[in-house]
């Protein structure tokens, strides 16, 4: 008799679960699903970096950027660059102008593309065994006191306190750099060979006049070039300017053969997910969608923000135009805030484009330092790219002049 009362007990708590178990998942159904992606296409890739605590993602963006070029010229998958030993050259170029236009410059951390190249075209690349660029105990670059050394430097000396500059102020501030990150190298051995910095570029058939920067702006003429006017393109490199549908026709050209692209954008916006996702929400449409009752049922006001704004689940994004981005960019809403390295296409359930996105924030997020950049997205926070000109296609390339 206790043992019949048990085993009813038993058999109605099962229902009673099993129907509570059915209502949730009838309100999960209800509600939408993840994002899920799928890969369209994807060029090589080296392995996610770490820029830690330093204003250098213009550095190692280029850098990941140059090891694919590197290997689709047949270097191997796992050559790695040193991003410090450009970060180094760089520091004391950028101080020499400071210098010598008395301080009207703006000196700090952050820099562009053309950066990296000019000091590869300069003073050549080296492998990251050969020049780590750490000599203060740290795992990964931690700036702190050298942006700060370095800009009180050329601060002072700008100040010509001397009335005259003396001919050895530069080894000041190359001492302080080489303090920091070590002796800037002249020579080195690979594999039981010497090169030179210059040297071992040519040995990767990495050719400096091979990569331009392209922006999309209507303040200047489309096909013609331009300094982009943002305080890191301290030297002042040149962008082609062309339509915005010419500028994702270029990246999209570049990906569909086997290159890759590097990606700067303002990434202060709230559809750039620390998540591993980066979208242009239309909110409004999201809501209308989402508004009746049964769809939010159990939904928390939280994730009903995140669906509303496309950070939980593909949703409605907003069609961006040239006006619209013209507009954020003149109203300094659209910022040079991050260089990054775009290296595929992938597409979410609905069929949605998406570039994948190699960042250099470590393996963070759920995508292990992916993220997932709607096309929307980048066509509203773009503010240069940066190519081979191999990949533009003719009839563009042909509008900007370039042979």
């Amino acid at each position: 008799m206790i043992l019949k009362k048990t085993l009813s007990t038993l058999v109605i708590l099962a229902l009673a679960f099993g129907s509570m178990s059915a209502q949730q998942k009838s309100k999960k159904e209800g509600q939408p699903q993840g994002y899920v992606f799928t890969t369209v296409k994807e060029a090589p890739i080296t392995s996610i970096k770490n820029q830690s605590r330093s204003s250098t993602c213009w550095c190692f963006s280029a850098i990941s950027f140059l090891e694919s070029e590197a290997i689709k010229k047949g270097a191997p998958q796992d050559i790695d660059l040193a991003e410090m030993f450009v970060v180094g050259h760089a520091y004391v170029d950028r101080g020499e102008k400071f210098v010598r236009l008395n301080g009207q410059l703006n000196y700090s951390p952050g820099s562009s593309f053309g950066d990296v190249i000019a000091v590869m075209d300069t003073y050549g690349l080296v492998p990251q065994s050969v020049y780590p660029g750490i000599r203060y105990g740290e795992a990964n670059p931690v700036h702190g006191e050298l942006d700060a050394g370095t800009k009180g430097y050329v601060t002072a000396i700008a100040k010509n306190p001397n009335r005259k500059f003396s001919p050895v102020w530069k080894e000041g501030l190359k001492g302080i750099v080489e303090a920091y990150l070590g002796e800037l190298p002249e020579k080195f051995t690979v594999n039981g060979k010497e090169y030179t910095p210059k040297s071992y570029v040519a040995s990767l058939n990495l050719d400096p006049a091979d990569y331009v920067t392209v922006t999309s702006f209507t303040h200047h003429p489309f096909y013609t070039q331009f300094a982009l006017e943002v305080p890191d393109n301290w030297r002042g490199d040149m962008n082609y300017n062309v339509p915005l549908d010419e500028m994702i026709q270029i990246i999209d050209n570049a990906l569909e053969n086997g290159y890759t692209v590097a990606w700067a954008a303002d990434v202060s916006e709230k559809g750039f997910s620390r998540q591993g996702i980066a979208i242009v929400a239309d909110t409004e449409a999201n809501e209308r969608n989402g508004s009746d009752q049964d769809r939010w049922l159990g939904v928390s006001k939280e994730d009903k923000d995140a669906m509303i704004n496309g950070l939980a689940a593909p949703g409605v994004e907003k069609n961006i135009t040239q006006e619209m981005r013209q507009k954020d960019f003149d109203a300094q809403l659209t910022t040079d805030d991050h260089g990054m390295h775009i290296f595929g296409i992938a597409k979410d359930q609905n069929g949605t484009k998406y570039y994948m996105v190699k960042n250099s924030w470590g393996e963070t997020g759920p995508y292990k330092g992916i993220w997932y950049v709607s096309e929307p997205y980048v066509r509203y926070k773009t503010t240069n790219i940066m190519v081979n000109k191999n990949v533009i296609p003719q009839q563009i390339k042909d509008k900007m002049g370039i042979k």
